[in-house]
């Protein structure tokens, strides 16, 4: 949809700077020459003096659902790391592996995928990847190839499941879909496709996980039961993990948020694992909770100013009513915005469509399935196409791994398009032929 398109729908000068803001703050951003978080504030603070939105408005644009379970989850994270738990599993995984790289990769990318199904995609990360850098250390091995699996493993489990990502939650909730109708119909697509990436990934890192004729010996000698350095705390941890993830399968039918779940756990760990507060609240990244913030005002301006809904409008227009092209055309943009803009916003624009549609008479289920399948696969485009990638990336760099913008759209944007190739294919069988 180009610019011209856009004038004949009557784009006002608003539009045109939101569309501008956006266009520069995302520049910057690929550009990594200033700072993520200073460009994402930077682009919500032009947002208000251009009066695109108003304070009041811009702060309604910010998910702070999303925003607490981070908080929430980095609270439990880092008082859960104080026992050692995660040394025990990177130890226990490396000795089941003994010592084979490769393997670990696949055994961690089956986990997160699983995980990020019954979890949240973020929550997921932030517990599977102190893991990662621990067994990276202990093999003497460079943990981005695992950060990045298991970044795209996450976008790619929380899109077989109601809960698992939340556009699913949004497109459950307005078509009557259970958890039952997405494992079903989204389940063996997902399945292939963590499948055939497994070979991927391991033909792409070939080269990087190398085991070493030093790593079984070293792994064996390792004892994890002596990882374990403070058994009390680790047995609270463990139960409050529990309940935790009771929460996150159950908060829908308990009518509470996710983030509540979150910072529900995280108090009652501060409360029983008897930490310093201060210390554990310092080591919340801070800087990445300040992105999110920045970015969810600068992608409301243009949601505000009726951009996201605009673009929503002239893609049923092209496909005139017809499920079967709407379908494939949702599959692609949806994954394509979801690669740069929150899939949140615009799936919210797009859920309105397909109603009146349904209203009209169409059989509009394939469209569900197609706009779940872009907007949270669509997430692996870029590193900022889903909050999973932003927070493991930061864990990565805290720790002295950076992975950028440039090398993140290398594998992620390819491995996107190869996924959707593999959706648009399972929804042809399944709806068009």
């Amino acid at each position: 949809f180009n610019i011209m398109e856009l004038e004949e729908n009557n784009m006002n000068t608003q539009q045109i700077i939101a569309i501008c803001i956006f266009a520069v703050v995302m520049i910057l951003i690929i550009s990594e020459k200033i700072d993520r978080t200073v460009v994402a504030l930077s682009g919500a603070a032009l947002m208000f003096l251009f009066k695109i939105v108003t304070f009041e408005e811009g702060i309604s644009h910010i998910d702070f659902n999303t925003l607490f379970v981070l908080i929430g989850m980095m609270i439990v994270v880092a008082i859960v790391k104080k026992s050692g738990l995660f040394e025990y599993v990177a130890i226990l995984t490396a000795k089941i592996s003994k010592g084979d790289p490769s393997k670990i990769m696949v055994y961690f990318m089956i986990i997160t995928a699983v995980l990020s199904a019954i979890l949240d995609n973020v929550t997921t990360v932030l517990l599977i990847g102190p893991m990662t850098l621990v067994i990276s250390d202990i093999l003497s091995i460079n943990p981005i190839p695992f950060l990045m699996t298991q970044i795209i493993a996450s976008n790619v489990g929380g899109t077989s499941t109601l809960i698992g990502d939340p556009p699913n939650i949004m497109i459950g909730s307005a078509a009557g879909l259970s958890f039952g109708d997405f494992v079903v119909n989204l389940g063996p697509v997902i399945l292939l496709i963590l499948l055939l990436l497994v070979f991927i990934f391991k033909f792409i890192y070939r080269k990087e996980l190398v085991k070493s004729p030093q790593a079984e010996e070293l792994i064996s000698n390792l004892d994890e039961k002596k990882a374990i350095q403070d058994k009390t705390l680790l047995i609270k941890s463990l139960f409050v993990l529990a309940l935790i993830l009771v929460g996150f399968m159950t908060h829908s039918k308990l009518g509470i948020e996710s983030s509540v779940v979150a910072i529900t756990g995280a108090c009652i760990l501060l409360l029983i694992g008897k930490q310093d507060p201060h210390e554990i609240i310092y080591s919340v990244e801070w800087p990445t909770i300040a992105f999110f913030a920045g970015l969810f005002i600068v992608v409301g301006g243009l949601s505000n100013t009726g951009v996201i809904s605009m673009l929503a409008k002239l893609l049923v227009e092209k496909t005139h009513g017809d499920v079967i092209l709407t379908m494939f055309l949702l599959l692609w943009i949806s994954a394509i915005v979801s690669s740069f803009l929150d899939n949140i916003p615009f799936v919210a624009t797009l859920i309105p469509l397909i109603l009146t549609m349904h209203t009209q008479g169409m059989d509009v289920t394939p469209l569900w399935w197609a706009t779940s399948l872009g907007a949270c696969l669509g997430g692996n485009g870029t590193l900022i196409g889903a909050s999973a990638n932003v927070v493991l990336a930061s864990v990565g760099q805290k720790h002295g791994y950076p992975i950028t913008f440039k090398s993140f759209l290398k594998v992620g944007f390819p491995i996107m398009i190869f996924t959707v190739i593999i959706s648009t294919i399972y929804l042809t069988i399944k709806f068009a032929i």
